[in-house]
């Protein structure tokens, strides 16, 4: 019995043009889960299933050793193309064990650690289906105005609150058997693997790729070194970036912006660093 670890890797993306080798606090987004998933011992092989040549290539050149390309069907690579569709492909493909574990893994949910992968493929023991988890403190109400996983007479203190559990879209774990006869990612038995609420975050829209970057750092800045060191120089622009992007004017008419004063000393403390600060702007003002 084998355990697959696979990520489809479609080329087409349109929300984020080329989003899953787009650098990602210094590296490819897609390199975070391969870097996890090759440090797991449980974890036999890595299948990236692709349609994009780029996406090979830059794969290619990690030189993991446990990870293996596959060139995904065009069929396969749609936007309206299912998980399920090209998992089927490549099983087929592959003709793998009725036995084998079969984990899909979502290149867009860059915060899972090894021991999360771990966690999920040792719940496997009690259940048919896995999948990864965050658990959210937050209360959840219908379009009708029906509270979903609270009672809005007695509301609880966030502290004292279970929460709900969120799927992440980070991984989702079944035997290959299961896949086939149910047509479906997830079926029978099923187990949840908790994982940090900040995992939540998927990475859809730009704005989810601003969070997940800062997230990312924070929380993982122990796991990885990042190495600012090579910063030399900073640019930004004023307006919308260190203004609120309103404009202000006198009873005489007289035009003004409103700058924050942490922006000043941030960057004062940028060139107590030894980087140097530029501000861009199209304006000429005395």
């Amino acid at each position: 019995m084998s355990v697959i670890a696979f990520i489809p890797a479609r080329g087409g993306s349109k929300s984020i043009p080329g989003k899953n080798i787009k650098d990602f606090c210094g590296k490819p987004l897609i390199y975070w889960n391969l870097f996890a998933l090759e440090k797991s011992e449980l974890v036999d092989e890595i299948i990236v299933a692709t349609d994009s040549k780029q996406i090979f290539k830059i794969v290619k050149e990690f030189n993991f050793s446990k990870v293996k390309l596959y060139n995904r069907s065009a069929e396969n690579a749609q936007d309206h193309s299912t998980s399920e569709a090209i998992m089927l492909e490549y099983i087929n493909y592959a003709k793998l064990a009725s036995s084998d574990t079969f984990m899909l893994v979502q290149a867009t949910s860059p915060f899972t650690r090894t021991e999360d992968f771990n966690n999920g493929l040792r719940l496997m023991s009690k259940h048919d289906t896995v999948f990864a988890c965050a658990k959210i403190k937050r209360f959840i109400w219908s379009k009708e105005g029906i509270p979903l996983n609270y009672d809005h007479n007695n509301r609880p203190r966030r502290q004292d609150f279970e929460g709900t559990f969120m799927e992440n879209g980070a991984f989702c774990i079944s035997s290959v058997s299961n896949i086939i006869y149910h047509n479906n990612r997830i079926s029978g038995n099923i187990g949840i693997c908790e994982m940090a609420e900040y995992t939540f975050v998927e990475i859809d829209e730009v704005e989810d790729w601003i969070m997940a970057e800062q997230l990312f750092i924070k929380n993982h800045s122990s796991d990885y070194k990042f190495n600012f060191n090579k910063i030399k120089l900073l640019l930004s622009d004023v307006d919308g970036v260190l203004t609120d992007a309103g404009m202000y004017y006198t009873e005489n008419g007289d035009e003004f912006k409103k700058f924050c004063t942490y922006d000043g000393m941030g960057f004062q403390l940028l060139q107590k660093t030894g980087i140097k600060v530029g501000i861009l702007t199209t304006e000429d003002r005395s």
